[in-house]
């Protein structure tokens, strides 16, 4: 008989940390930033996991995953996956549930990966040696001076992409979005996301705005579940603009009604909010189906792996909040060159390690 590792230990953590500055994108307001961490052992090795949410998803992880978790064969995830998912049933799959779901997944892929000493995207299998990324802030709170700073200092790294926030003021985000032009220059992709601001003609007339200074990128123009009002975006706007949208399905449903509603160019998914590393790889082979591309929503250190594993992958969300905080409290963070981040293949794992004492101060 196979003996294999069970899983013996699952720990649970939350951490608030403050933004640098106020932030604000097209319908949102925020100034600090929830982590919630998951560490998972078994046969002496350890591992994390995590998602961005509220601590409800930590008191639903200690409360009603937990228990399932700790006993189960630490090579077998998709068990673990599925046991979750069932238990949830009557709490509601989507929203918080989902990105509890999220953070312990990827602490369970990441142990896998650390009893067979491998590298996750040895584990998953890689395609790519290094992941695209584009930089993500611009937020609607900035001065075009920041804006500029910001957007411009990424494309002198070598990001040759960015995307900046708009729709807070729509009357305003021509002149915004040609500051932006401006300081990045003609080569670099500009991309833009109203968060759901615009309505579905409001939208269709500022995405030919916005074609006039080279935008290919729109990301949710309107509500994400308006998947009609973004089907006729997609199917009316400037040709040569991708419609993005993604970043709140938590579920393969919910990836499914996008993509058979033709509402996208390019889905987004987000490993913290979708099932974690099982729910993102349901999410690329859904894109493969249909033929489009597919790119990560934020937490570009936690996608690392799993977006150089993922065929119809184009590139990552390096975003400036996500950025700050994964650096604080992580080693083995990978740094952009020439536009990519790649994974340090002498990791196993994710290739993340707690900077314990860091982390402590912002302890919930």
């Amino acid at each position: 008989m196979r003996h294999t590792p069970r899983i013996e230990s699952l720990q649970v953590s939350a951490f608030k940390i403050p933004t640098d500055a106020p932030e604000s994108d097209g319908t949102y307001e925020w100034d600090s930033t929830t982590i919630v961490l998951v560490e998972a052992s078994a046969a002496g090795k350890h591992s994390l996991g995590y998602t961005y949410a509220s601590t409800a998803a930590a008191t639903l992880i200690e409360d009603e995953l937990k228990h399932l978790v700790i006993g189960c064969d630490a090579l077998s995830v998709s068990g673990a996956w599925m046991a979750m998912n069932q238990h949830v049933r009557n709490i509601g799959r989507p929203g918080i549930a989902s990105m509890a779901i999220s953070a312990v997944d990827t602490a369970l892929w990441d142990l896998k990966a650390k009893l067979l000493d491998l590298p996750l995207v040895h584990l998953l299998g890689e395609v790519r040696d290094a992941m695209p990324v584009y930089g993500s802030g611009g937020f609607t709170s900035y001065s075009t001076d920041n804006l500029q700073e910001q957007l411009g200092g990424w494309v002198e790294e070598g990001i040759p992409r960015v995307k900046m926030k708009i729709g807070r003021e729509p009357n305003s985000d021509p002149q915004r979005v040609a500051a932006a032009r401006e300081a990045i220059g003609e080569e670099a992709e500009l991309f833009v996301d109203a968060n759901g601001a615009y309505s579905r003609k409001q939208a269709l007339e500022l995405a030919y705005a916005f074609s006039e200074l080279n935008v290919s990128w729109f990301e949710e123009p309107v509500s994400f579940d308006d998947l009609d009002g973004l089907r006729l975006i997609r199917d009316d706007g400037p040709p040569g603009m991708n419609i993005a949208v993604g970043e709140y399905a938590f579920t393969i449903d919910d990836f499914k009604r996008m993509l058979d509603a033709g509402a996208v160019d390019v889905l987004q998914a987000d490993a913290t909010r979708c099932g974690g590393f099982t729910g993102f790889l349901q999410a690329s082979a859904l894109c493969e189906a249909h033929h489009l591309p597919l790119s990560s929503h934020c937490a570009p250190a936690l996608h690392l792996h799993v977006g150089c594993a993922a065929r119809p992958f184009i590139h990552a969300e390096y975003f400036h909040d996500h950025v700050r905080i994964e650096n604080m409290f992580f080693e083995g963070v990978p740094q952009p060159e020439n536009g990519a981040l790649a994974p340090d293949l002498s990791r196993s794992g994710i290739g993340l390690d707690l900077k314990r004492a860091d982390a402590e101060r912002y302890r919930i």
